[in-house]
């Protein structure tokens, strides 16, 4: 195991969109990576396969990125599937698929890195979630609203089980992002949507905070809504 000076932080979902834009802001700004992936590109640094939807593979890049860099200060938590269903049109296999992918895998990778997080002294969660946590805005987001709201809750639940060790955790809750998700879901002119980058300045911003200074969520739109 080698051992590394520089704050090393995980980020899922990190080959496109929000992922790429986090992975390029943090590195930039000094932080060693450990990127998870469905497919590891080569010329990316560390990088490990990581599918949210394998059971075993939180813990097998937790232990890959100890073997590599020996610290885990921060857990960016992006990856995520959305599906336009209302509660009443979702199957059972609809919501298993996105409660797996966008609360029971950011769990399990919390669960696994929290030794680590909370030896750092000042560990760090940033856990994408979405408007869509905060609030439903229409009958076909609702069920992936489900599981948006269990994603902010979660942030809210690492930063109390975390407190007083030093974790401080954030839920970044974005709404419409230029990203292929958000393009399969409207047709609006993606240069006026919130761009990845925007995301990726807050996490840089909720990362680097002192302990004195928690933001348990931060809500993101790029227009004025009735309901937030």
């Amino acid at each position: 195991m080698s051992q590394t000076s520089a704050r090393v932080a995980m980020v899922s979902g990190a080959s496109r969109g929000i992922g790429a834009a986090i992975a390029t802001r943090l590195a930039a700004a000094g932080w060693t990576l450990s990127l998870g992936m469905r497919t590891p590109r080569p010329g990316e640094g560390f990088v490990h396969a990581y599918d949210a939807d394998a059971p075993d593979a939180e813990a097998e890049w937790v232990a890959a990125t100890i073997e590599r860099f020996g610290r885990i200060d921060a857990l960016v938590c992006n990856a995520g599937v959305a599906m336009q269903k209302s509660v009443v049109e979702a199957t059972d296999a609809d919501m298993a698929a996105m409660l797996q992918v966008n609360v029971l895998a950011p769990q399990r990778l919390a669960r696994a890195a929290w030794p680590y997080l909370t030896a750092s002294g000042r560990g760090r969660v940033a856990i994408i979630s979405s408007l869509s946590g905060l609030r439903v805005a229409s009958a076909n987001s609702s069920a992936y609203a489900m599981t948006k709201f269990a994603a902010t809750a979660l942030a809210h639940g690492l930063r109390h089980a975390g407190w007083d060790q030093g974790v401080r955790a954030t839920a970044i809750c974005p709404g419409f992002v230029a990203t292929d998700m958000a393009m399969a879901a409207t047709d609006t002119d993606p240069a006026l949507m919130t761009q990845p980058d925007e995301v990726a300045r807050l996490v840089e911003l909720v990362l680097d905070l002192p302990n004195t200074a928690s933001v348990p969520q931060i809500g993101v739109n790029w227009r004025v809504e009735g309901q937030f």
